[in-house]
Formats: C-alpha cells, structure tokens, sequence
C-alpha cells in the first residue's frame, strides 16, 4: 500500500496495525535512545513519520542516515490525532537499499528553481517537484477519462509528418546524417495533431489526440518550449459556440476533479502561491466570459499607456502582456476572444462572412495568458484552396487534407490546450520550464 493510499483510508486504519513502506528519507533528527525518521514514497507530497527507539538505533546505526537514502520500513502504526500528522509508525525493522554519497545535491537549505534546471533528474525530489509532477500526472489521467467518458476516441497522431500544420513555418527539420532524405522527401516533427485529427473525425465524429508537438521558435522566455505537450480535440459536426463550450466542461471537471484527489498537493502549492485555490475556486464557479476580438481592442486602447506595445488597432496579435491584462485587470478571470481578424490566424479556420475575420477562439486565464487556442475549421474547399494560395502554401503536401472537403466533410471544429500551460496554471507555477520533467529549449538541451 502507498502511503497516500494509507492517508486515504485514514478513518478505518487502526492502532498497532502493520505497515510497510519503500521509499526515501526526507530528515534524520533525534538521539541514540529516540529517533525521527521522516519517509516518503513518491505517492503524496506527504510524509510517514517512523519513530524508532531503543537498541534498533544502535543496530542499524541510524544516527549515520543521510537524506535521500532509499530504504524499507515496517512497523506498527500509532494514531496521534492531536499531532501535526495523524499518524506516525513504530519501527520494527529497517532495510537500507543505497545510501547517498556526500555530493549529493538536494539538501535541507533552500535551492533556488535555477539550480534545480541544472538538474532535471533530481529535482524531482524536492517537495515543490514532488507536487508540481503530481498535479501533472493527475490531469493528464482527468483528461483521457473526461474524453471517454463523453465517447471520444483517442488516437494517435503522427509525431513525424510531411508539412507545417500551422502554415508558420516554425518546425524542426527530421533526417539522417547523410544528407540523403531518410523519406526521400522533406520531414519535421510535427507541430499539431489537428489535421490528423481531422481526418478521423471524419469516421468517428469525436476524437482527440494527446502528445508532444514541437516548435521551432527561437524563444527563451517563461511561457515557450521547443518541446511540449498538446491535447487537440477534433469534433464533426460542432460550430464555434459548441467547441467554447467544451473547452469550458473539460477544463472545469479536470481541474475540480485533481483539487478534489490531491489535496495535500494543492495546499503546499498554495503555501507558496497564497492566491492559487481562491484564483481556481474562481474559475469553477463563475460562467466563462464570451467576448468579441474587436471590443477587446477597443478596451484595451483605453489601458494603452499601462503596456510596452502601446500601438494598439484592429489587425494586431495580441501580445502576451495583453491578455493577461485583460483576463487579470479587465475581465477578472478566465475570457474567451472570439473572431480575430483572418491575417493573424492559421489558413484551416472559418472565414466570417464579413471577408475580415476567422471562426477562432483563444482563452486566455490570469497569470498565463493564452491556455487554449481553437476554431471553427473552413469546411467549403473554394474557400480552403483560396487561402492556401493567398498564404503561399504548397497544396501538394496538403492534397490529403484537402480531400476530406471532397468526400463527404461534416464541418467540424476543434482546440489546442498546451498542457504544460494547464500545469502552469493549476499549480500557480511561472515558468513553463519547471512543468515538464525534462525541458527542451532554444539552444539547450540536457539529458
């Protein structure tokens, strides 16, 4: 049993029971008659205490453990619910797996979030890894179940593909050293599942994909990966109001669901960000906001002089500094912006009929800025092959996709979430580096 499966069943457990726990000790304190030996498992950011007492110090030479050491213990649990823990184990007997030579880098003091990119393999040890990892895994299985349970099939879009499925011209070129195309043609990693996505949706109507996407963008700042992680569903016969919605149900239930599982989790990150529950909290309750690219222009102009990029009109990308400003300041919470002009979107989403904007959405939440970019796909071929040629776009490496407006298209619609921004936000971290186990960026790569 894990001891985070132990803390659960909390109320039936009792006194002199029998436990046993592999893991690894956190903290070493006390003398040669009584000694605190405080363990973790990897299952909760939460601790077992073991007390051990008398002959079994000496025996075992306690007093001589470092931290980190990987060990087993077994015991008898004694209930202390007037401590800070509500129970603690009795050692009995202690099995030492691999001690830590005296090198190693995580220690009591406080490490600085610089030095633990340093080391990506071991920082996961620490208490805030520990809870950001958990928090992670949480909703990512809150993902997968929220799509099976609403009938969606998960499949696997290719990570190597033939073309640039955003028509930006960011992607990492795939080939062998011999300057000889492997695929006897150009290769990259791909940058979306959507396409892919698309073309199933065709047979199954729902479906969503779930991998690592890739980026060429020569960025370092807080909020980019090289490599990181999509979750893209696609679903047929859904307009842009429909695919809103379910952003909305998906990102509620899966966050509610991981505060709900991981509690203690929640509270230590709350501990280090006072206003993370209350700002998620938020979220839950409140209707997301619905509102029209052109007027958050118009608001913005109003607020021009609190931003670096002052040159605000009809037209622009909205920079990162704006729409935190507008989800933080204006809107107070998470806001969906809809029909942004067609000149900053990619070639695959639904032109308005007013010839200047795209059936597109972008929700943006306080702290982050944009979480989840999606549209309404342009389902009339004329219309696709129009913009194609517009955008300079080769149509050849497309013919596929351009195929399933031939054969019995159902329009569709879909979004991007960039997971790691969702881990971003649930866990109030700041730089998207410190959400991923092992970060890829511009001009750097470890491990």
């Amino acid at each position: 049993m894990t001891l985070k499966k132990l803390l659960q069943k909390l109320q039936t457990i009792k006194e002199d029971e029998t436990f046993e726990l592999k893991g690894w000790l956190i903290s070493n304190r006390g003398n040669e008659k009584i000694r605190f030996l405080t363990i973790n498992d990897g299952s909760t950011v939460s601790n077992l205490q073991v007390v051990a007492k008398g002959e079994i110090i000496q025996k075992n030479n306690l007093s001589s453990l470092t931290l980190g050491t990987s060990l087993v213990v077994n015991g008898k649990i004694h209930l202390t619910p007037n401590a800070p823990q509500p129970l603690e184990l009795i050692l009995e007997d202690i099995s030492l797996i691999n001690n830590v030579d005296e090198d190693y880098p995580i220690q009591k003091k406080e490490t600085t979030l610089d030095f633990l990119r340093e080391i990506p393999h071991l920082r996961s040890r620490t208490n805030l890894f520990r809870s950001i990892m958990l928090i992670r895994n949480s909703l990512a299985f809150e993902i997968h179940k929220y799509f099976q349970e609403h009938d969606f099939l998960y499949m696997a879009s290719p990570i190597i593909t033939s073309n640039d499925g955003e028509g930006a011209g960011e992607t990492l070129l795939v080939d062998d050293e011999t300057k000889d195309y492997f695929f006897k043609q150009k290769a990259f990693l791909g940058v979306t599942g959507q396409l892919h996505a698309e073309a199933y949706a065709a047979t199954f109507k729902n479906v969503y994909t779930f991998g690592p996407t890739f980026r060429a963008e020569n960025s370092h700042t807080s909020r980019h990966l090289a490599e990181f992680w999509m979750v893209e569903p696609e679903v047929a016969f859904y307009e842009l109001k429909d695919i809103i919605k379910l952003a909305d149900d998906l990102l509620k239930t899966v966050i509610n669901n991981t505060i709900k599982n991981y509690p203690d989790e929640m509270k230590f990150l709350n501990s280090i960000n006072p206003n993370l529950l209350d700002t998620l909290n938020k979220f839950l309750e409140n209707k997301l906001t619905v509102i029209e690219y052109k007027d958050v222009v118009k608001k913005l102009m109003e607020f021009r002089d609190s931003f670096e990029e002052k040159n605000i009109h009809f037209g622009m990308d909205l920079a990162s500094e704006h729409e935190k400003f507008l989800s933080e300041k204006i809107v107070q919470g998470p806001v969906a912006v809809i029909n942004y002009p067609k000149d900053i979107k990619a070639f695959y989403m639904y032109q308005n009929d007013d010839y200047q904007t795209v059936a597109a959405f972008d929700l943006l939440v306080p702290g982050i800025g944009e979480l989840i970019g999606g549209s309404q796909r342009e389902s009339r071929y004329h219309k696709l092959v129009h913009r194609m040629n517009e955008l300079n776009i080769s149509k050849e490496p497309l013919d596929w996709y351009l195929d399933l407006r031939r054969f019995g298209y159902a329009p569709s619609s879909g979004f991007g979430i960039g997971f790691e921004r969702l881990v971003m936000y649930v866990t109030g971290v700041s730089n998207i580096r410190d959400v991923i186990p092992f970060p890829r960026v511009a001009g750097q790569i470890k491990m």
